[in-house]
């Protein structure tokens, strides 16, 4: 769907995935040489010598490798992991991957990206189209914008669940992920 730029770690940016004819959006954060990977591809940018992931996309084409699909198949200590469906010669071929890699790589492909219904039930966020706040405005935002750098621990869990829908209605999804990851702390504990 997009990226937008991490107003919580400094040099980061998330990746908004859309849920297909869903309301969902999965935020996942990447470092800025990924960010900036992805990005040429979807500005329509072509630079004047190849980046890695173009030369990876070159060598897969002179050896007739097809990338089939990636997936994102696990969350754990704070990192997505992701997969490379491969194809050479009727052969399947199945490469680990960092997510932000397997996502530069699909999209010079156009290869579909698929995750688990469980990360999406635990990790993303609902989106309402609906809603006069949101539009298709692209995602990405001022650096120089702040956000609110108060302790969310201090907060209790009713006003973390109003923010965290303001979050999502402003399409701010780096705070969104913090509000949510901060709630399924607490009702984890429980």
């Amino acid at each position: 769907m997009g990226i937008s730029f991490s107003q919580v770690q400094a040099g980061a940016y998330a990746l908004i995935f859309a849920e297909e004819a869903g309301i969902r959006r999965l935020p996942i954060v990447i470092g800025t040489p990924e960010a900036q990977s992805i990005a040429i591809v979807m500005e329509g940018i072509t630079p004047p010598r190849p980046l890695s992931h173009d030369l990876i996309c070159s060598i897969w084409k002179e050896l007739s490798i097809e990338l089939i699909e990636v997936l994102i198949y696990k969350f754990e200590d704070g990192a997505f992991f992701a997969e490379l469906k491969l194809q050479q010669n009727g052969k399947e071929y199945h490469i680990d991957s960092r997510t932000s890699d397997a996502v530069a790589l699909a999209i010079r492909t156009h290869s579909p990206i698929y995750t688990t219904e469980e990360i999406m039930q635990k990790m993303a966020i609902v989106f309402d189209e609906q809603s006069p706040a949101n539009s298709s405005e692209q995602f990405y935002q001022e650096e120089g914008e702040q956000e609110e750098e108060e302790e969310l621990t201090d907060l209790k869990l009713d006003i973390l669940k109003n923010r965290l829908k303001d979050a999502v209605n402003e399409e701010n999804y780096e705070l969104a992920t913090r509000l949510r990851d901060e709630i399924n702390r607490r009702e984890n504990k429980s």
